[in-house]
C-alpha cells in the first residue's frame, strides 16, 4: 500500500500540533476536591480540536485529564494516501510518527496547568504486536502510567505481556451493552483479571455500569484496589441509553464520590459528559459544580 515517508510524518508531527498560546499558570488552581482528584475525559469535548479542548478545560478549572486518542489521531493529522484506507493509514502513522509528537501534546496540557493521568487508547484484535507496543511507547511519551481501553476481553493476555514489560497499567472500560467478548459486567472484569498480572486493572464507568443494572457503589468498594480510573456520567436505566445532566439520572454519582473520599481514592474521577449539545462546555462546568457539591 502507499505509505507516507518519514519526512512527511516529521512534517505532520511538527505542524499538526504547533505551539498554541496557552500561557502557563504560575499558581494553577487544582481540581482536587475534598481529597478526590476530579478531571475530565476529553471525549466530553469530542466536537472540537485538542487545542480547543484544553482551552475549555482550563476555563472550567479542571486540572486533571484522561486523553481520548481520536483527538490525537485526528483526521487533520493522519493523511490517508490514495489507494489506502484509514485503518492502514492509522497503523502506519502510529508506527512512524516520532515520539516527540506525543511529548509535545503533553507539554500543551502542562502549559495550561493540566496533568495528564491516562491515555485512552482502545486496542482491537486486529492490532499487530508492533502496533500494540507502540501504543505503550506513546503513553510513556505522554508521561502517563495508565492506559484506559474499550477493548475485547480476549485481548487481555496480549496486553498483559506489554504491560508487565513496560510497567504501564492497562485499565479496561465497561459499557452497558452486554455482548460477547466485551466488558459490561462484574464477571467480565473477573474473567479478564483471573491469572493476569496486577498491571491489568479496571476503568469503571459508573454510568454504564448502573445502566446495565449493576451497583457501582458496591463494585467500587469491593474492587477498590484494582480501579485506577473512574468515568463519571449520569444515565437513566432505560432501553434508550438516555444520558442526563448530573443529578437528573439514576446513576449514584454522589454516593460513589463520597466513597472515593472516604477510601482516600488516589486516582482520578473523570467527568465524561455524553449529552449531545451544541457546546458541551457549560454541561461539563455544570457537572463539575455538581461534583463539588457532592463532595463538600
Amino acid at each position: 500500500m502507499p505509505t507516507l515517508t518519514r519526512r512527511e510524518f516529521n512534517g505532520l508531527a511538527a505542524g499538526a500540533f504547533a505551539a498554541a498560546p496557552f500561557a502557563a499558570r504560575a499558581q494553577a488552581p487544582t481540581s482536587k476536591i475534598a481529597g478526590v482528584r476530579i478531571g475530565a475525559q476529553t471525549y466530553s469535548f469530542r466536537d472540537r480540536s485538542l487545542d480547543a479542548t484544553i482551552q475549555a478545560m482550563a476555563s472550567i478549572g479542571l486540572s486533571y485529564c484522561e486523553l481520548w486518542s481520536p483527538q490525537v489521531e485526528s483526521r487533520d493529522v493522519i493523511v490517508v494516501p490514495a489507494g489506502a484506507n484509514r485503518r492502514q493509514a492509522t497503523r502506519t502513522w502510529r508506527l512512524e510518527t516520532p515520539l516527540e509528537f506525543f511529548a509535545g501534546v503533553r507539554r500543551k496540557f502542562s502549559d495550561a496547568g493540566i496533568t495528564l493521568t491516562a491515555y485512552n487508547l482502545s486496542f482491537e484484535s486486529d492490532w499487530t504486536d508492533e502496533e500494540i507496543a507502540r501504543g505503550f511507547e506513546m503513553a510513556k511519551a505522554l508521561g502517563v502510567n495508565v492506559i484506559t481501553a474499550s477493548s475485547p476481553v480476549s485481548i487481555v493476555p496480549r496486553l498483559d505481556a506489554h504491560a508487565k514489560r513496560t510497567g504501564i497499567t492497562v485499565a479496561f472500560h465497561n459499557h452497558s451493552d452486554i455482548t460477547p467478548d466485551q466488558f459490561a459486567t462484574a464477571d467480565d472484569f473477573a474473567t479478564a483479571m483471573k491469572g493476569a498480572s496486577d498491571k491489568i486493572a479496571i476503568n469503571l464507568d459508573i454510568g454504564h455500569f448502573s445502566a446495565a443494572g449493576h451497583d457501582p457503589v458496591a463494585f467500587f468498594k469491593d474492587n477498590f484496589d484494582r480501579i485506577v480510573s473512574l468515568h463519571v456520567k449520569d444515565r437513566d436505566k432505560d432501553e434508550k441509553h438516555t444520558y442526563r445532566r448530573f443529578g437528573e439520572g439514576a446513576t449514584p454519582i454522589a454516593d460513589v464520590l463520597k466513597l472515593a473520599r472516604r477510601l482516600n481514592y488516589r486516582y482520578t474521577a473523570n467527568i465524561e459528559y455524553e449529552m449531545d449539545e451544541q457546546d458541551p462546555t457549560e454541561g461539563v462546568r455544570d457537572s463539575f459544580a455538581y461534583v463539588k457539591r457532592a463532595l463538600s
